[in-house]
């Protein structure tokens, strides 16, 4: 019986050394959450000199995230609408728990965009980092994105042909002013119609940086072996050999053009006459003396 009694009171105390461990992993485990969170956070507020969005602040102004406040979605996650308590608009890019974009990607975007001032470029207001969730919050543009005009029928009757111009020429200006006007020569690597969004006034400004990669000093192109990006939208050297630098934006911004004084989609274009893309479709009219005809 004593041996009995030995042994209870012996299983009974291994029971509780584990419950004690196991609290005092769990507690370690959250403290590490927390000042890795603190760490994170401290960057952007010291580096960047970023503001902070609490949690309960973004979830009560996109009504806890509802349906209803999707302005888009993407591989990255939905980006949502939302209004501030001070009446504020805003705009806010939630990225998916398990999407690849991780802390380093989510950075990225950050640290390209947050210190970049310019008319046509999308402005970042700030971000916030909450437990697994990553959320940027962008100034909210009325007209949504480009690609939500010119590729519909009706949508598209509304931009003649002095606003899709002036689309243009703003495109040009914020890419031109990341390619050579900024502290580092950025290349975005993805821009393409759903990724140029419309002020109130019909203004153009280039979003999106999380695939943006940067330059210093005299460096002009990189290699990768993860192409990344839209097809469609990316140059032959970089699909092929991915080699990339301010050229391939170059030529998304060619394919752009394209589109917004066609209305057609390079991918997924059509012709009774051939199977060549817009892109070629383009060319072939070139070739013929009947370049104007791309816009008909």
């Amino acid at each position: 019986m004593m041996w009995l009694y030995f042994r209870i009171r012996l299983s009974q105390c291994c029971a509780l050394s584990c419950s004690v461990l196991i609290i005092c992993l769990a507690f370690i485990v959250f403290r590490w959450k927390i000042r890795r969170k603190g760490s994170v956070m401290n960057d952007y507020e010291e580096d960047l000199q970023l503001s902070l969005f609490d949690m309960s602040t973004i979830s009560s102004a996109t009504n806890n995230f509802s349906t209803d406040n999707i302005l888009g979605k993407g591989g990255f996650g939905s980006v949502y609408k939302g209004v501030l308590k001070d009446g504020k608009e805003i705009a806010v890019k939630r990225l998916l728990q398990n999407s690849s974009q991780g802390i380093q990607e989510f950075k990225n975007e950050v640290m390209h965009i947050a210190k970049l001032q310019h008319r046509n470029l999308v402005k970042l207001l700030g971000c916030c980092v909450y437990a697994e969730e990553r959320l940027l919050v962008y100034e909210f543009m009325l007209n949504k994105s480009l690609d939500y005009f010119i590729f519909d029928e009706k949508k598209s009757m509304l931009l003649d042909w002095t606003m899709r111009f002036d689309i243009i020429n703003g495109i040009a200006r914020g890419l031109l002013y990341l390619h050579q006007d900024s502290r580092h020569r950025i290349v975005h690597r993805d821009l393409k119609a759903a990724n140029v969004l419309l002020d109130g006034e019909m203004n153009p400004k280039i979003s999106d940086f999380g695939l943006a990669r940067s330059f210093g000093g005299n460096e002009t192109k990189a290699n990768t072996r993860h192409v990344v990006g839209t097809y469609g939208y990316l140059s032959p050297e970089y699909i092929i050999d991915g080699v990339y630098s301010t050229k391939s934006d170059v030529f998304s911004f060619g394919v752009l053009v394209l589109e917004i004084v066609s209305g057609n989609r390079n991918r997924g274009f059509t012709h009774q006459d051939h199977n060549f893309n817009l892109l070629g479709h383009a060319w072939k009219l070139f070739m013929e003396d009947k370049g104007y005809d791309c816009t008909k």
